[in-house]
C-alpha cells in the first residue's frame, strides 16, 4: 500500500479534522472519550444522538456507494476517517454492526426491497443492529446452531436462543443465523434472517461483567417471527452470507482500532509517569516494547487491507488481541496495590476496566486457539485435528 498522500487525500485530512474541532463542543465535549473497551454501557443516548449528528453532515457509512447514501470514499480516505476520530477522542460510535457488518453484506446478497428499506435508516442512525451467531453450544463452533426456524405463511417462527448477543438490549433488529432445513447438519440448511427485536416473542436478558457493564446479552425466541422476505440470500444457504459478513468485520476501522490502542498506551504511560513507575527499568522495557509492538501492528494492518495475503485476519486477530491483553497487564503493573481495589459501591476505573475486558479479547470474535487452526490447517497445509475433538469442531466453525 503507498504510504503517501496526496494533496486531495490531505486537505480531506483537514477537512474531518475540522468537522470534528468545530463539532466536538459544548454539550458533545462532554462524550470525548466514551464507550470504550468494557465501557459500552457508558452515555449510550447522547452518543445514538451524536452518531445522528454525523449522519446529518454526512459522516457515516463514509465508505458506502453514493447509491446508498454513503460518500463512497476511496481506502485511503475511509483510513484517514477512521484514524482522525480516534485522535479526536470522539466517543465510540454505536452503529458498528450496521454500518461495517450488516449493510456491506445487503449490499451484496440483499434484494432491492431489503436494500431500499434497511440500508437508508443504518446510515441515519435511526435504527441499531444486533448479531445472532453465538449460542450455548455453537461459540467458535458456529456451524453448530440449533436455533430453528419454520416458515408459517408469510411468516418465518423462530425458536432457540443466542447468547453474547452484543447491545441486542438497545437494538431494534438482529440478524440471525437460524436452522431453515428440518434434520440438516452443520453449514448445510442454515439461513440468515433479519429480525425484529420488539416483539412478544423475545426476550432478551443482559448478562452483568467484572467490567460493570452489560452490553452483552442472551436473547430467546419463543415463536418470534419475521417477514418470509427477509431472508438474506436463498433460504438454507445462509452459511456463505454469514461467512462473507465475517469477512467485512475487519476492514479500514481496524486502523481506528490501532490509533484507539496509541491512546490507551499513552495514558498507560502518563499514569506511570505520574505515579512514579515509570522510574522501574523492567516496566518502562514493557512499555516501550508495547510501543514498537504497536507500531508494527499498525503497518500490518496497513499491509492487510491493502493484499489478499492468506490467513491475514486470523494474524492481525492474534497480534492485537495479544497486545491488547498485555496492555491491559501492564497497567495493572503500573496502578500497583491500588489496583486490585475497586470503588465502593463496585465500580472499576478506566484502567481496571481496560485489564477486566482485555482478559476476553483473545476469546471473542474468534478464540486465539480457532485462530491458530485455521492458520496451520488453512494457510500452511498441516494436518487437521483428529475429528470430534475440541479444536477440531472450533476450527470447522
Amino acid at each position: 500500500m503507498d504510504l503517501t498522500y496526496s494533496e486531495a487525500d490531505q486537505a480531506f485530512r483537514a477537512e474531518v479534522r475540522g468537522w470534528l474541532e468545530e463539532h466536538l463542543t459544548g454539550e458533545w465535549a462532554a462524550l470525548r472519550g466514551l464507550g470504550g473497551a468494557g465501557r459500552d454501557h457508558e452515555a449510550h443516548e447522547e452518543r445514538v444522538a451524536w452518531n445522528r449528528l454525523l449522519a446529518e453532515h454526512g459522516w457515516t457509512c463514509v465508505g458506502w456507494p453514493e447509491e446508498y447514501g454513503g460518500r463512497g470514499l476511496s481506502l485511503v480516505q475511509q483510513v484517514i476517517f477512521h484514524e482522525e476520530y480516534a485522535r479526536a477522542d470522539a466517543p465510540v460510535r454505536v452503529n458498528h454492526l450496521g454500518e461495517e457488518l450488516l449493510g456491506p453484506t445487503l449490499m451484496a446478497f440483499g434484494t432491492e426491497e431489503q436494500k431500499a428499506r434497511f440500508l437508508p435508516k443504518i446510515v441515519a442512525v435511526e435504527e441499531l443492529w444486533a448479531q445472532g451467531y453465538s449460542e450455548p453450544d455453537a461459540g467458535s463452533d458456529l456451524a453448530n446452531v440449533q436455533t430453528r426456524a419454520r416458515l408459517d405463511g408469510d411468516h418465518w417462527v423462530i425458536d432457540g436462543q443466542k447468547v453474547w448477543t452484543s447491545n441486542a438490549h438497545v437494538s431494534q433488529w438482529a440478524f440471525v443465523i437460524a436452522r431453515t432445513e428440518p434434520g440438516s447438519e452443520r453449514h448445510r440448511g442454515l439461513s440468515f434472517l433479519l429480525v425484529p427485536l420488539d416483539q412478544d416473542g423475545v426476550e432478551i436478558r443482559p448478562i452483568e461483567q467484572l467490567t460493570g457493564g452489560s452490553e452483552f446479552n442472551e436473547v430467546f425466541f419463543t415463536g418470534a417471527r419475521t417477514a418470509a422476505d427477509l431472508v438474506v440470500g436463498e433460504p438454507g444457504e445462509g452459511w456463505q452470507v454469514a461467512m462473507a459478513l465475517l469477512g467485512f468485520e475487519r476492514g479500514v476501522s481496524v486502523l481506528a482500532q490501532v490509533v484507539g490502542f496509541a491512546r490507551e498506551l499513552d495514558g498507560v504511560v502518563e499514569l506511570a509517569t505520574g505515579n512514579g513507575a515509570i522510574d522501574d527499568p523492567v516496566l518502562r522495557d514493557q512499555l516501550a516494547a508495547l510501543r514498537v509492538e504497536l507500531e508494527v501492528m499498525r503497518f500490518q494492518a496497513l499491509r492487510g487491507l491493502s493484499s489478499e495475503a492468506p490467513g491475514g485476519d486470523s494474524i492481525f486477530k492474534l497480534v492485537w488481541a495479544n497486545w491488547h491483553k498485555k496492555l491491559g497487564a501492564a497497567a495493572m503493573d503500573v496502578l500497583g496495590p491500588s489496583g486490585l481495589v475497586a470503588g465502593a459501591p463496585y465500580e472499576p476505573d478506566r484502567w481496571q476496566r481496560l485489564f477486566l475486558f482485555s482478559l476476553a479479547d483473545t476469546i471473542y470474535g474468534g478464540s486465539d486457539e480457532v485462530q491458530r487452526n485455521i492458520l496451520a490447517e488453512r494457510v500452511l497445509g498441516l494436518p487437521r485435528e483428529p475429528k470430534g475433538s475440541p479444536s477440531d469442531r472450533e476450527a470447522r466453525g
